[in-house]
C-alpha cells in the first residue's frame, strides 16, 4: 500500500510544513510514502485524482484544513482503491470534530492513522462540487465568504475577523429572497439560514444537527426564514448546539436526499469552506462515496441523540 501526503503550506503556523515533513519521515519509516507540497489551488485535487487513477491501493492524507480535505475528496471520490483522511494542520478542521474532542491528537499520530480502519462516507453534490461536511447558504455563508476582508485589517485576529463579518452581515444583509424545495416542502420568501449536513460541524464548532451521520445515506437540512435581529440573537445559541427541534415555529427541518434553492440575487454557498456563487443551487446526495480512514481509537458515530440535543 502507498501513502501519499498532500500538504497545504498555507495552512498552519510558519514552520509547520517543515515540522510535518520531519514527522512524516520519522513516523512513516519503513513504509512506502510520498510527500507533495501544493503550490496553487486545485493542485491537491489533481494529485489525489492521479494517485487514485493509478489503480494501486493508496491512502491519501490531506494535510491542512477543511478546504484541503475538500480538494482531496473531490480527487479521490468514487475510487475503491483509494482512501482519504485529514491531518489537522492549522485551526480549521470542522469535519474531524465528528470524531470527538481528541480528534486533533488522534489524527496527528501518523503511524496509528496509517493503520486505522476505514468507512465509506456519503458525499454531497453541490452544483457539481462534492462536499463531505456541511453546505451552508445563508448569512453564515456570507460571513465565511467575506471574512478575508477583515483579516487584512491591522491588529485583527482570525476570531475578531469572524465577529466583525458576522456583525456587518447581521446588520446589513441578514436575509435573501429565496425559493426552496426539499422533498415535499416548498418555501418562498426571505431566508436567513440554509444548512445541509452530512457531517455535524462547521463555522468553528457550530453543530446544527447533532444526530447527523456521514454514512447513513441521508442529508439533514435546516432552513431558518426571515427573523428579526433580536430573534436571531436568541436563536443562534440553540442552533449552534443542535437544538433545532425546540424551535419548530422558526426552523424547518427535512431529512432526505436533496434540496434546491434559488434567488433573483446572487447566492453564496460554502462547501467545506470553499465558496461558490450562483443564483440557483441543487445539493443532493452524491452517487459517489469516498473511503475515509481514521485512528482505531476514535469513533465517528453521533453521541448526541435528537432527544438529548433538545434537553
Amino acid at each position: 500500500m502507498k501513502h501519499l501526503f498532500i500538504i497545504n503550506p498555507s495552512a498552519g503556523k510558519r514552520g509547520s510544513t517543515d515540522a510535518l515533513v520531519g514527522q512524516i519521515q520519522k513516523e512513516m519509516a519503513g513504509l512506502e510514502y510520498q510527500v507533495a507540497v501544493t503550490s496553487a489551488p486545485g493542485e491537491g485535487e489533481a494529485l489525489a485524482r492521479r494517485a487514485a487513477e493509478s489503480g494501486e491501493e493508496v491512502r491519501i492524507y490531506a494535510c491542512g484544513g477543511d478546504g484541503t480535505l475538500n480538494e482531496v475528496v473531490n480527487g479521490a471520490a468514487g475510487y475503491p482503491n483509494a482512501a482519504v483522511t485529514n491531518v489537522p494542520k492549522g485551526s480549521g478542521n470542522d469535519f474531524l470534530r465528528i470524531f470527538g474532542s481528541g480528534f486533533r491528537e488522534g489524527f496527528s499520530d501518523l503511524r496509528a492513522l496509517s493503520e486505522g480502519p476505514q468507512a465509506a462516507f456519503d458525499l454531497m453534490d453541490c452544483n457539481g462540487r462534492l462536499g463531505i461536511g456541511v453546505v451552508c447558504a445563508g448569512v453564515d455563508a456570507r460571513v465565511a465568504a467575506g471574512i478575508h476582508r477583515y483579516k487584512a485589517l491591522p491588529l485583527v485576529s482570525g476570531s475578531m475577523a469572524y465577529v466583525l463579518a458576522l456583525i456587518v452581515n447581521v446588520i446589513r444583509d441578514l436575509t435573501r429572497s429565496t425559493v426552496i424545495d426539499m422533498g415535499p416542502i416548498h418555501l418562498e420568501g426571505e431566508s436567513t439560514i440554509i444548512c445541509i449536513c452530512n457531517g455535524r460541524y462547521y463555522g468553528g464548532g457550530f453543530m446544527p444537527v447533532g444526530e447527523a451521520e456521514p454514512d447513513d445515506g441521508v442529508l439533514d437540512m435546516l432552513v431558518v426564514p426571515r427573523v428579526s435581529r433580536l430573534t436571531f440573537a436568541r436563536l443562534v445559541g440553540d442552533y449552534a448546539k443542535g437544538r433545532y427541534r425546540l424551535h419548530p415555529e422558526v426552523i424547518t427541518d427535512y431529512h432526505g436526499q436533496s434540496i434546491t434553492f434559488s434567488s433573483q440575487r446572487e447566492l453564496v454557498a460554502v462547501v467545506d469552506g470553499e465558496v461558490m456563487r450562483a443564483r440557483r443551487f441543487t445539493v443532493a446526495l452524491a452517487e459517489k462515496k469516498v473511503n475515509f480512514f481514521y485512528p482505531a481509537a476514535l469513533d465517528f458515530h453521533a453521541k448526541v441523540s435528537t432527544l438529548q440535543a433538545c434537553l
